[in-house]
């Protein structure tokens, strides 16, 4: 993850609120409501759905498979899952094949 020195991680060990953490929990439950388990028609598969799950799970308990990914825009993107406002603008939702 870019920048980890100056701004920490988003869990508890440094100090980050755990507001953020909770919101990409709470993304990744919603991902999987409505893309895995109702199986909504988007264009995105239930197991791409997991695996942006599982991707806000990593970033939330500062899990080394997140590390890659800015935690800005995981929070963003959670954001937009949540409110459903379009997150397939995200660089972060996978891609149309």
């Amino acid at each position: 993850m870019k920048g980890t020195e100056s701004r920490g991680r988003l869990d508890e060990r440094s100090g980050a609120p755990d507001t953020y953490c909770s919101l990409l929990l709470q993304a990744a439950t919603v991902l999987r409501m409505r893309y895995v388990e109702a199986q909504r028609d988007t264009g995105l598969s239930a197991v791409e759905a997991d695996e942006l799950a599982y991707l806000f799970e990593c970033v939330a308990h500062s899990d080394p498979a997140g590390d890659q990914i800015e935690p800005e825009e995981a929070i963003a993107l959670a954001h937009r899952v949540i409110d459903d406002d379009h997150p397939e603008l995200s660089p972060l939702w996978p891609k149309l094949s």
